[in-house]
């Protein structure tokens, strides 16, 4: 097998399989986004109603791409393969929702989420240690499994919602996804990491790239559920590997924000009563482009600079 040489310090076949995902991804989108189905718009977003009838759920192909891809490139033991199939069910549950004439409930997305999160923290425990590194301090904290184990699931289902909710405009959930992963993957090399999971990441990132190609504004198709659900899952694989689960805030924080305080006051609201940021509307990038009057371009590049900025400190204070 292809990965077998990989392991073999074969770079030129590595290279060969992240050029093969960006022009498989590339292809396939041109081919098959015809058969996907039509966004109707968004009714509550700003300027929602301009992605009605555009091919929605292009997330299936791209992540479909990196599945293949990983197989056939990447060195897959027990717990990769898991991983892989966990982030393919995200897709599917995502993509059927993206299907479906009629929305899914969130309890109904929310439920599955936490079955996912309940596999992926019992399949990261049987393969790693239940210590992780406070990495800017250098100090190690061993946590009780069970304990672990919820905090992991946490992580894994907000991953998932905050950047399901991040996905709101051209090309902004996918750059921002590509710098949290691409600063994870410095990590990696910084902490010397195993190579396996690293490869994954870089294949992760160029399929995005390939899907980013049509995506940009304005765009031709979106990923929907099936990939920004995808992605917020892969993120959290990618910070629990690198053995400091903490550093998902500064390396996602952009992601955390604008997906997640609209996310936070909609419970604060439901179930406590309790009204925060009434004069702010979220996801933020809906604020800004409606309140403060930013484009679409300027939210993308704005948002992914500050997120660059934040990485680059993070990064600077682990060397």
């Amino acid at each position: 097998m292809i990965h077998f040489l990989i392991n073999g310090n074969v770079p030129m076949v590595a290279a060969l399989g992240l050029l093969a995902a960006f022009a498989g991804t590339c292809l396939f989108l041109a081919k098959f986004s015809q058969y996907l189905p039509k966004d109707a718009g968004r009714e509550f977003a700003h300027d929602g109603k301009l992605s009605a009838g555009k091919p929605r759920g292009a997330g299936i192909i791209f992540i479909l791409v990196f599945t293949v891809a990983a197989l056939l490139f990447a060195p897959i033991g027990r717990e990769m393969c898991i991983y892989l199939i966990l982030v393919a069910a995200e897709m599917l549950t995502g993509y059927m929702d993206d299907a479906s004439d009629k929305p899914w409930g969130e309890y109904k997305k929310g439920l599955l989420d936490l079955i996912v999160a309940v596999v992926l923290a019992f399949t990261f425990l049987n393969h790693n240690s239940n210590t992780i590194t406070l990495a800017t301090i250098g100090m190690e904290v061993t946590i009780p499994p069970v304990l672990f184990g919820i905090l992991i699931v946490i992580l894994v289902w907000t991953s998932i919602n905050v950047t399901n909710c991040a996905d709101g405009v051209d090309g902004l959930s996918g750059t921002l996804t590509i710098i949290t992963l691409m600063t994870i993957y410095v990590i990696d090399k910084i902490k010397g990491m195993p190579e396996d999971f690293s490869y994954l990441i870089l294949l992760f990132a160029i399929c995005i790239l390939g899907y980013l190609w049509y995506n940009a504004t304005p765009s031709r198709l979106m990923m929907g559920d099936a990939g920004s659900r995808a992605m917020g899952i892969f993120i959290s694989i990618a910070i629990l590997k690198t053995g400091s689960p903490i550093l998902y805030i500064p390396v996602a924080i952009v992601l955390i924000l604008d997906g997640g305080l609209g996310l936070v006051k909609v419970f604060l609201i439901r179930f406590f009563k309790i009204y925060i940021l009434k004069n702010t509307r979220t996801p933020l990038h809906d604020h800004v482009r409606k309140i403060m009057g930013w484009s679409n371009t300027q939210t993308v590049f704005r948002f992914a600079i500050i997120q660059i900025v934040v990485s680059i400190a993070t990064v600077y204070m682990l060397m």
